[in-house]
């Protein structure tokens, strides 16, 4: 895989956490709440009852209230759990919102963890970035996590990015095991998607 392209997300993963850690409480509260919001929407747009999500850090856009009000309906919501393999195992969120600390200070669901083949029965999937652009192409923040655990799906659901709106970018410098994404949410707006799957 070319250098370049190794060096250009790098430099874009840095210049993101920076503008990301500037960002205000007043910032952070009123993107947690478009969020909400816009996932909601998407929930019922989409008709789901089975979904994947992840629980966010403080940096980027808040997902525990979306988790929470959709466990409240009735959805049911797999969270992730990193394994030490690269892929994801998954525990279905309850309404007391129980957290532990995973790999890489994460918080992770503190249920009975699920093997990486819970998510073939998801409706939506629902997954960070640290940027997307209009093409599909989604920049994390290098883990692979991820795109590991969507390329070895015998078939992906719908996969939607969850972003701040200055995130979204014209391109992105892609490797070939980035997998693409059907949609954005950022808290203001969802965007759809249709990218050729790699």
């Amino acid at each position: 895989m070319s250098d370049e392209v190794i060096r250009a997300k790098r430099a874009l993963r840095s210049e993101l956490r920076d503008r990301r850690l500037a960002l205000s409480a007043h910032e952070r509260g009123a993107a947690a709440s478009g969020l909400t919001a816009q996932l909601d929407a998407l929930v019922a747009a989409r008709g789901a009852r089975t979904i994947s999500c992840f629980v966010s850090t403080p940096t980027e856009p808040g997902t525990r209230s979306f988790i929470a009000g959709a466990v409240r309906r009735g959805i049911r919501v797999l969270l992730p759990i990193t394994r030490t393999d690269g892929l994801l195992d998954w525990a279905v969120a309850d309404e007391a919102g129980d957290f532990r600390e995973g790999r890489f200070g994460l918080s992770e669901p503190s249920g009975e963890p699920l093997d990486p083949t819970a998510l073939e029965n998801v409706d939506l999937m629902i997954i960070p970035a640290a940027a997307v652009d209009t093409r599909g192409t989604r920049l994390g923040w290098g883990r692979g996590y991820f795109d590991k655990t969507i390329a070895s799906m015998s078939a992906a659901p719908p996969v939607y990015a969850v972003t701040f709106d200055s995130e979204v970018l014209e391109s992105l410098p892609r490797e070939l095991h980035d997998q693409p994404i059907t949609g954005i949410v950022t808290p203001v707006r969802t965007i759809h998607l249709s990218p050729a799957r790699h």
